[in-house]
């Protein structure tokens, strides 16, 4: 097991950020690989998080079983299996920190357009664009559970109710990490140091998911996609950051 106590004052408030989002907002999952890189390799950081992210799955998949939009996952399911295979094919060609700077880009240029340019809801299916960036998100979950960036170019501005945007996300996300188990073993990715790990973290599960039922609960819709963005832009800053500058 990792003995850093630097590890763990990062990894426990990640893994709580993580169940918020599975529970409750749907858009700051991505955020956990780049904070626990501030103590481990990025790719030790993905491979602890994987076991943790299946669990929460279990329990948000749950949570959210009927309420999702067949119609959305329809376009980005498959898209996010294709992008899946194309990151475990792709794996050892992929540089970390350019594809940070990518994703942090591609978020903080998704959030001031729709900041600058007040972006009306638009919940006509795209099919193209809903391809195109579930193909993406795949990609980038695969290598550093960052697909969020991607895929809320797709999904935030179509304004889904809050529960059938979590669940649709939560939805999607469970089929992309279930898919990464074969290949993560296979990389060698899943040794024992990282396995315990993360079975040290998993008390800390709960407190994330119940939180971020509460908070899906208490916060208005407005307020919900106001901190929606506000998350991403986040999110985007700091891939952007640790792309330059790690």
């Amino acid at each position: 097991m990792i003995e850093n106590p630097w590890f763990y004052a990062v990894a426990i408030p990640a893994v709580i950020l993580t169940g918020i989002s599975k529970a409750g907002l749907g858009i700051a999952g991505g955020i956990a690989v780049p904070i626990l890189a501030l103590a481990i390799s990025p790719i030790q950081a993905a491979a602890v998080m994987l076991p943790i992210l299946l669990v929460m799955d279990v329990v948000s998949v749950y949570l959210y079983r009927k309420e999702w939009s067949r119609e959305h996952l329809r376009i980005i399911m498959p898209a996010g299996v294709l992008g899946t295979l194309i990151g475990w094919a792709t794996f050892s060609y992929l540089d970390e920190h350019s594809l940070r700077v990518i994703l942090g880009l591609i978020a903080l240029g998704f959030v001031m357009q729709s900041w600058l340019n007040k972006l009306p809801p638009d919940p006509t299916p795209r099919i193209r664009k809903g391809f195109f960036w579930g193909t993406i998100s795949g990609v980038t979950s695969f290598v550093a559970h960052s697909g969020g960036p991607p895929l809320y170019v797709y999904l935030l501005p179509l304004r889904l109710p809050k529960p059938v945007h979590v669940g649709t996300t939560v939805i999607f996300f469970a089929v992309v990490n279930a898919l990464k188990i074969i290949p993560y073993f296979t990389l060698g990715l899943f040794d024992r140091t990282n396995l315990t790990t993360a079975a040290a973290l998993m008390p800390v599960v709960p407190v994330g998911i119940v939180l971020g039922i509460w908070i899906q609960r208490k916060l208005s819709t407005l307020w919900f996609f106001r901190l929606a963005y506000i998350l991403l832009f986040c999110t985007g800053a700091k891939l952007l950051y640790d792309g330059l500058f790690y």
